[in-house]
């Protein structure tokens, strides 16, 4: 028996996908992985409040809850924190028209991946590799 105990953490994530059907990755300072835009719920709070919480705090953006889809629960392995699992509320988000997103916060690095050749070179977390290849499988991050 393992004497290992794996945390489960609760967070957000925010699946944005551009008009030419590339996501937005981000990394965070002292970190190799890019993720979801998104992060842990605070206790007590909702998990589309902290969806709209992190993505402000992140990248400048004001999330419109007419903007936002809810794409359900996903498990991973954190990329960050050994011995840590995440339990993920995934939600697709809309950007505004002429919306240009800005590493803010904790973020040294955004990028814009090909979901259907995500890893050319770019490390990615094993949540958002999950998300990405949900993506191309279905062609839509709504599947």
């Amino acid at each position: 028996m393992s004497s290992t105990t794996t945390t489960t953490l609760h967070i957000v994530a925010a699946v944005i996908v551009r008009d030419d059907g590339r996501f937005l990755l981000v990394r965070k300072r002292g970190t190799t992985s890019f993720m979801q835009v998104g992060g842990k719920i605070e206790p007590g709070e909702a998990p589309l409040a902290a969806l709209a919480r992190e993505c402000a705090e992140e990248i400048a953006l004001t999330v419109d809850p007419a903007a936002v889809r809810p794409l359900g629960r996903f498990r991973a392995v954190a990329a960050n924190e050994p011995d840590h699992v995440v339990d993920a509320h995934a939600f697709a988000v809309d950007l505004p028209a002429g919306f240009e997103p800005a590493a803010r916060a904790e973020l040294e690095e955004l990028v814009w991946v090909d979901p259907a050749d995500p890893v050319t070179s770019h490390p990615i977390a094993p949540l958002s590799l999950d998300l990405l290849a949900l993506a191309a499988a279905s062609g839509d991050v709504d599947a």
